[in-house]
This record gives C-alpha cells, sequence and structure tokens, in this order.
C-alpha cells in the first residue's frame, strides 16, 4: 500500500524547494553558471547539498529552475499591469515606470539575462529561446495590442507602435546598462537614489508628452502615475554590479 504525502509535508518541500530556488538565484546570478558553486547554494538555502541533486539533478537543471523562476514573476508582474482598470496611455505610462523600477531592483534578472544574452551568441544557451516564447512573446503580443488601442482611440499618436515600445523601454536599458559610461560623462552619480527618482520624474513627463495627442492629457496622466507609484528602495551597491563579469566564471 503506497503512502500518499502528508499536507505538512508537501508544504515542507515546496518551502525547501523556494530556499533553494532563492539561493540559486542569488549565486547564479553574481557567478554565473560556470562560476556558481553548489555548495554555496546549499549553505545559503539551510540544506545538504545532496539535496540540490536530489530535487535538481545538476547544477544546470537548477539553474534552469531557477531562471524559469524568476522569469515567471516577472512576467506576471508586468501581465498585472496590462490589466488596469486605466486608459491604453494611462498603463502604457505604468509599464515604462514599472519597467525602470524593475532593473532598478531585480538586479539577479537582469544580470542573468545579460549572462544568458552572452551564453546565446557563445551557442551555448538552449534557455533564452524558451524564456522569449514563454515570458517576453506573451508581452510583447499585449503591449502591441495596448498600443494599437491606444492609437485607434485617439489618445495616443499616430506613430508605429514598435517604435512607441522602444521609446518607452528602450531608455530604461540604456540608461542602466550604460551606468559606467554616464558615470565618466556627467558630474554625479547616475545610480545615486535622488538621480534615479529624478530620471523616474522625466522618464514619465518625457512619455506624458511625446506619445499622446492631447500633451496637457498626458501630463495629468503622468502626474497622476507618478503620485501612484512610490519610488522603491535602491540598494546602490548591488545595482552599480550590472554589466560586470564574475572572476569566477572567466
Amino acid at each position: 500500500m503506497t503512502t500518499r504525502p502528508s499536507s505538512a509535508s508537501s508544504e515542507r518541500s515546496a518551502e525547501t524547494r523556494g530556499r533553494i530556488l532563492g539561493a540559486a538565484l542569488t549565486e547564479f546570478s553574481a557567478h554565473g553558471l560556470a562560476g556558481a558553486r553548489m555548495d554555496k547554494i546549499a549553505g545559503a538555502a539551510s540544506v545538504n547539498k545532496a539535496l540540490l541533486y536530489y530535487y535538481y539533478d545538476s547544477k544546470e537543471k537548477l539553474y534552469d529552475a531557477a531562471l524559469e523562476m524568476i522569469s515567471a514573476k516577472i512576467r506576471d508582474r508586468t501581465m498585472a499591469v496590462f490589466v488596469l482598470e486605466s486608459s491604453p496611455g494611462e498603463r502604457l505610462l505604468y509599464l515604462a515606470l514599472d519597467h525602470f523600477d524593475r532593473i532598478m531592483t531585480q538586479h539577479e534578472f537582469q544580470r542573468l539575462m545579460q549572462q544568458e544574452m552572452i551564453r546565446l551568441h557563445q551557442g551555448e544557451s538552449a534557455e533564452l529561446p524558451i524564456i522569449v516564447k514563454r515570458v517576453f512573446a506573451p508581452v510583447q503580443a499585449m503591449y502591441q495590442s495596448l498600443v494599437r488601442e491606444g492609437i485607434e482611440s485617439g489618445e495616443l499618436i499616430h506613430a508605429d507602435w514598435l517604435q512607441i515600445q522602444l521609446a518607452a523601454l528602450g531608455a530604461n536599458v540604456v540608461y542602466f546598462m550604460s551606468a559606467p559610461v554616464w558615470r565618466i560623462l556627467l558630474p554625479f552619480d547616475p545610480l545615486a537614489p535622488e538621480v534615479l527618482a529624478e530620471r523616474r520624474k522625466e522618464l514619465v513627463g518625457f512619455l506624458g508628452q511625446a506619445m499622446f495627442a492631447d500633451r496637457q492629457h498626458g501630463a495629468e496622466l503622468a502626474a497622476r502615475v507618478l503620485a501612484n507609484s512610490p519610488m522603491p528602495e535602491v540598494d546602490s551597491a548591488r545595482l552599480k554590479l550590472l554589466g560586470r563579469k564574475d572572476e569566477r566564471a572567466q
């Protein structure tokens, strides 16, 4: 007779898996697949190293699981913005600001994406195409539909939907990924909390003027979106690690 696992046992297993994946996410994002150490992950998760292989078979499968976990969280966070009860233009402003805040706070995801793009270029990544189809493709489809809805309603200017997306989100990527260059060019730290607060404000304010057929309407929505979206706490030290490679992964 087979004994079914108790509810408490299943909860403990899920909690253990959660700790393992959290520790793995931190280790892999900091050191890459090649440089990450399973003993470090086990220690951070407070489990025996053998338990990692019991649940995930190999280092590579644990890496895949951690990447899929954080990618799903990013997808769900973004999709939640699409279904807000507001106009297409207002949702686009929320999406742009949420994207800025995500880069600013979700350091592990950003570093893993950088690593995956490098691995894909080198012919090593099998995971990134899967993540693109599961995470980015549905988000892209929703974004395209939202922009077209805004154009058809007359709220947004008549422009190519992809160009609007690039204008709304691309600047965020350039700003954070080019922070080492900005630090040389500008007389201030581009990642200082007060500077990031100003960039958030200017991002939404600019889009409120650039995307909307009625600029006054866009300005009012931009002010409302900012008022409803407090700036998250910034870990400047961790943020500055974006774009850096770890020596263990060399």
